[in-house]
């Protein structure tokens, strides 16, 4: 019994060890804090780098193809939501550029497609 547990307990070392290896994001950021904790389902995620680079899941944008694209990938939903995961460094102008193509992708459709900001929990 006492090797048993000696088992499981390596098991469970082994397990803790390696989850933290584990990178949830491929992209850095620091996210700007928030208390609220809202959740909305995440159809598509938008990064913004520190170095004010657009990502599409992993796939560099360019900003000015930025509303082709988000229409593109939306295109599958009919109320999408646009998760903008965006570094605390980053401009607001940058943000609201995401925002603008988004609207400019609403003017056209009888579905409406929302904008999150993601932050991290305080």
């Amino acid at each position: 019994m006492a090797s048993m547990s000696d088992l499981v307990f390596l098991l469970l070392i082994f397990f803790m060890i390696t989850s933290t290896l584990i990178s949830p994001n491929a992209i850095k950021l620091l996210l700007p804090n928030s208390s609220s904790k809202t959740m909305a389902k995440q159809n598509i995620t938008i990064y913004i780098n520190d170095q004010f680079d657009y990502y599409l899941d992993k796939r560099r944008l360019e900003e000015n193809n930025l509303t082709e694209v988000l229409a593109q990938a939306l295109l599958e939903f009919d109320q999408g939501t646009v998760v903008l995961k965006s570094d605390k460094t980053v401009p607001v102008q940058y943000v609201v550029n995401v925002i603008d193509a988004v609207n400019q992708i609403n003017k056209g459709r009888i579905n409406k497609h929302k904008v999150i900001l993601a932050t991290s929990p305080k």
